[in-house]
């Protein structure tokens, strides 16, 4: 997936918070982390001044997602899971 196609994945997942527990779900991992990239490289500045919409909009769709406890996420898992280099072994 290249940058493009990770920012338009990660916009709509903010948008439609049932979709990010549908991907979960459906161990869509790789969408997943480029969710969680995105909220981490938080909104442009830059986009404030170019669409103040936009910018609002996403920044409270951010913020939605961390309240909603998006921020147990752990990026380096969900990279590791879309890559298949997880082990089945559970960690106790």
């Amino acid at each position: 997936m290249n940058a493009r196609e990770e920012e338009l994945v990660a916009t709509a997942l903010l948008a439609d918070p049932d979709a990010t527990l549908q991907c979960f779900h459906e161990k869509r991992w790789a969408e997943l982390a480029a969710l969680v990239r995105f909220v981490h490289r938080d909104v442009p500045v830059e986009l404030a001044q170019t669409d103040p919409a936009l910018y609002r909009t996403l920044r409270d769709q951010v913020t939605r997602f961390f309240l909603r406890g998006g921020d147990a996420l752990c990026l380096e898992k969900l990279e590791a899971l879309a890559s298949g280099q997880v082990s089945s072994k559970k960690e106790g």
